[in-house]
């Protein structure tokens, strides 16, 4: 089992303030806002060479969990990436990949082979040629939605792929629910399709917090300032209380230190003044809850301790390049 890194090291000045468990407190809290959410997952089984190709869905992600035999992935920038039963891979970027049975295969689009519903958004596809029985790979996978919530800056920092291989220890608690995930591919039992759904969200949404409580691999900005304690205590603070009207000195007394010492930190880690962070932080919880909640626009404002719903559309706007309205009727267009 790997114990995820400590991100403190205590130094003389920091000796007489209480431990800050950054592992537990502050990540627990920035990851409550992230939404991942499935929309199309399907079990694909191929013949003994195949070659599916992976659109890119921009905003959007992959997930990828292999049952049965051995196959390769090949990402965008052309890498070759071996995989074999129990591996499970996420794209968080939702880059366009293809899976192959060798490197030379040609490849044809998954969308293009027939889909045979299985239960609300999973299908099952077949992707073998003529006659084929003998199965090369089983996998399962999912196109979903990610959002990273108030951890949204992580996003640039996130690798392009990320694989799961449940002989390396790294994701200890990941085992027993990708044996269920293979169990329930390879069974069929009654209802297995949305089991395999369920369980492909909790095992996506564990890689991500793997990712992040072992250290984001020492990407900097924001990852820099949840290290740093002194710049931690005030992003847990703003991301608790973003309706508050909170001053730079008011976050500086959050960390302990001076006002000018803690705005200068600030910016050199993360790469924008405190106030600016806290207003785009609001401003992505803004869009949450007007598209997904479906919140009235006086409400949110409310939330966010605008004084007025004018106030608020001019700060809305300022960030977003469009007025609220707008961003909920954008939303609407397609169930219209």
């Amino acid at each position: 089992m790997i114990v995820p890194p400590c991100f403190l090291t205590e130094t003389p000045e920091m000796s007489q303030q209480p431990p800050f468990a950054l592992s537990s407190e502050l990540i627990s809290e920035l990851l409550t806002g992230m939404r991942l959410r499935g929309v199309d997952y399907r079990r694909v089984q191929t013949g003994p060479e195949f070659g599916l190709d992976f659109t890119a869905r921009p905003g959007g992600a992959y997930f990828h969990f292999l049952a049965v035999g051995t196959a390769l992935l090949r990402t965008g920038d052309g890498q070759l990436h071996h995989l074999c039963a129990g591996n499970a891979v996420f794209l968080p970027r939702g880059g366009r990949h293809q899976i192959l049975s060798a490197a030379e295969m040609p490849v044809q689009c998954i969308n293009s082979f027939d889909a045979a519903p299985l239960a609300e958004t999973v299908c099952a596809v077949k992707a073998c040629c003529g006659s084929e029985t003998r199965p090369g790979a089983v996998f399962f996978y999912g196109c979903m939605e990610f959002d990273l919530g108030g951890m949204q800056g992580l996003g640039p920092l996130m690798p392009n792929l990320m694989l799961v291989d449940t002989t390396s220890g790294r994701y200890p608690g990941l085992v027993p629910i990708l044996e269920s995930m293979q169990g329930e591919i390879c069974s069929t039992r009654v209802g297995y399709a949305g089991i395999l759904a369920r369980l492909a969200d909790v095992v996506a949404a564990m890689i991500v917090r793997g990712w992040v409580e072992c250290g984001c691999d020492n990407a900097s900005g924001l990852v820099a300032a949840l290290r740093d304690p002194r710049l931690a205590r005030a992003i847990l603070a703003l991301h608790r209380q973003p309706g508050r009207d909170w001053t730079v000195s008011e976050l500086a007394a959050e960390c302990h230190i001076s006002r000018s010492v803690f705005a200068e930190r600030f910016q050199a880690t993360i790469g924008v003044p405190p106030q600016r962070y806290a207003t785009e932080l609001r401003m992505h919880l803004a869009s949450q809850w007007l598209t997904e909640h479906r919140l009235p626009i006086e409400t949110v404002a409310q939330r966010l301790g605008y004084t007025s719903q004018a106030a608020f559309s001019r700060a809305f706007k300022r960030v977003t390049g469009q007025p609220p309205g707008a961003s909920r009727q954008k939303v609407q267009k397609p169930t219209a």
